[in-house]
């Protein structure tokens, strides 16, 4: 029988800004930086006297944005604080945060997918530390980071994965987030065999690793035969699956919060969160229900959709035109083959939703073929281009004398799969109808081709 459990987390999620909050570096992180400490400065590398500028602006907006989409209320008054703690990691001494019992978070008491959020707030990113070498790379240091801190609602890890997952989802269509670094969490696990004491267990990156540590540590408490006297900080090692004790859980007074001279409070005007409101869209659960309630889409479909805002928005443009069974295929099927294969994603190449509900209605009306409009949507390698316009350029050979002629001399030229399609090989049809498309630049009907083409082999 399963153990009660209490679950709780601190989502760590990078923030998608040019610059980094208190100066003018560039916020690149991760993966996509080719060298150590080359966008730094003295005020994100804590040199003495270095004074920070004044906040980042779109980071301000963008944390409110999503305190917003999880149904935050939000405070007007903000107040910057001093976070302090001895590592490495730390240039300064002290992190900057919107977080602290002298603070108010930028949102608290909301709500997602039935669990409740306490807070959520911005601050800065520190250093990356390598404890095997000693070196500190400072590009990460001053980055900005939200942080969304939940209720301890949680009971086991299958429900933390499946709402982490949506969360993700989530906060993309207010692309608030860098998609491309995923997020991290301090987990918080108690079980009921231990009076429910809390555990922490930092720094988890990844959801896979988070829903396995939740495993890992649920049943570790349930294993010990002492009821913990205080609550730990503990570490993940991924590769034995076990967690390790790194100290005794600090309260808050062992970081020594105070209020940052250098940084005045921030004052919103209820016009500034109002007009933030109105660009907050639909969300996926939001969006999933109309496309599957007012436009019957199949839930199925309707899930692929609604994974992406750009996607879905692109959809519902098209289905005001477009037969939804065709936009389907042609979204889901077609256009994510193209994505794929470019290794893009649709905000990174210029669609207009015009272009492509046009290349969809030459389909329908016959205009073109299926095979010629995939050229055409392979060729939107950066942007899209009315395909109207050359329309009768790639205009659908309906013309039975014309595709007689190719099929002819198709036929003349592969004798050999000729002589294996008379001899039973049916397979080999398909060679021959694409030969057929290959010489009429993909423009015959295909149906008409292929029927053309079966006639005259037997």
């Amino acid at each position: 029988m399963a153990q009660e459990s209490k679950i709780g987390l601190e989502i760590h999620g990078y923030i998608d800004t040019n610059e980094k909050l208190f100066c003018s570096c560039k916020a690149i992180h991760g993966a996509k930086l080719t060298k150590p400490n080359i966008n730094i400065c003295p005020i994100c590398t804590g040199q003495p006297g270095a004074k920070p500028m004044a906040p980042n602006s779109a980071a301000l907006d963008k944390s409110i944005q999503t305190a917003l989409i999880l149904r935050c209320s939000i405070n007007q008054n903000l107040a910057w604080q001093r976070k302090h703690y001895s590592w490495p990691d730390l240039p300064k001494g002290y992190q900057n945060t919107l977080s602290g019992p002298h603070s108010t978070p930028t949102g608290k008491n909301g709500k997602f997918l039935g669990i409740k959020i306490k807070e959520c707030h911005l601050e800065e990113d520190p250093a990356a530390w390598n404890p095997k070498t000693g070196e500190v790379d400072y590009n990460r240091s001053g980055i900005p980071l939200i942080e969304i801190v939940t209720e301890p609602e949680f009971k086991n890890s299958g429900q933390v994965e499946k709402w982490l997952r949506e969360l993700v989802i989530t906060l993309g269509y207010v692309k608030a987030l860098d998609s491309t670094a995923g997020i991290k969490a301090d987990v918080n696990v108690s079980v009921k065999k231990s009076n429910y004491t809390k555990i922490e267990i930092k720094n988890v990156n990844s959801i896979k690793n988070i829903k396995d540590v939740i495993d890992v540590e649920i049943e570790r408490q349930n294993k010990i035969n002492e009821i913990p006297k205080e609550q730990e900080t503990r570490m993940y090692d991924s590769l034995k699956r076990t967690t390790k004790k790194m100290r005794s859980k600090e309260d808050a007074q062992d970081y020594r919060f105070i209020s940052d001279p250098d940084l005045p409070e921030i004052k919103i005007a209820i016009q500034k969160i109002a007009t933030l409101k109105k660009t907050i869209p639909e969300t996926p659960s939001e969006k999933l229900n109309k496309l599957i309630k007012k436009h019957k889409i199949p839930k199925q479909s309707a899930e692929i959709l609604t994974k992406n805002i750009d996607v879905v928005e692109l959809f519902e443009k098209v289905i005001k035109k477009v037969n939804p069974k065709l936009a389907i295929r042609w979204v889901t099927e077609e256009l994510f083959s193209v994505l794929n294969y470019n290794r893009k994603t649709l905000e990174e190449i210029s669609i207009e939703p015009s272009h492509f509900t046009e290349l969809l209605e030459l389909i329908e009306n016959r205009k073109i073929t299926e095979p010629k409009a995939r050229e055409i949507l392979r060729g939107w390698k950066e942007k899209s281009e009315s395909p109207k316009a050359n329309a009768k350029e790639h205009s659908q050979i309906g013309n039975k004398k014309e595709i007689e002629k190719a099929v002819d001399e198709i036929i003349k030229n592969n004798s050999a799969a000729v002589e294996d399609y008379k001899s039973g090989k049916h397979e080999t049809i398909n060679f021959l109808i694409g030969k057929v498309m290959q010489a009429t630049n993909k423009r015959a009907n295909y149906n008409l081709a292929k029927k053309i083409l079966v006639e005259k082999l037997k």
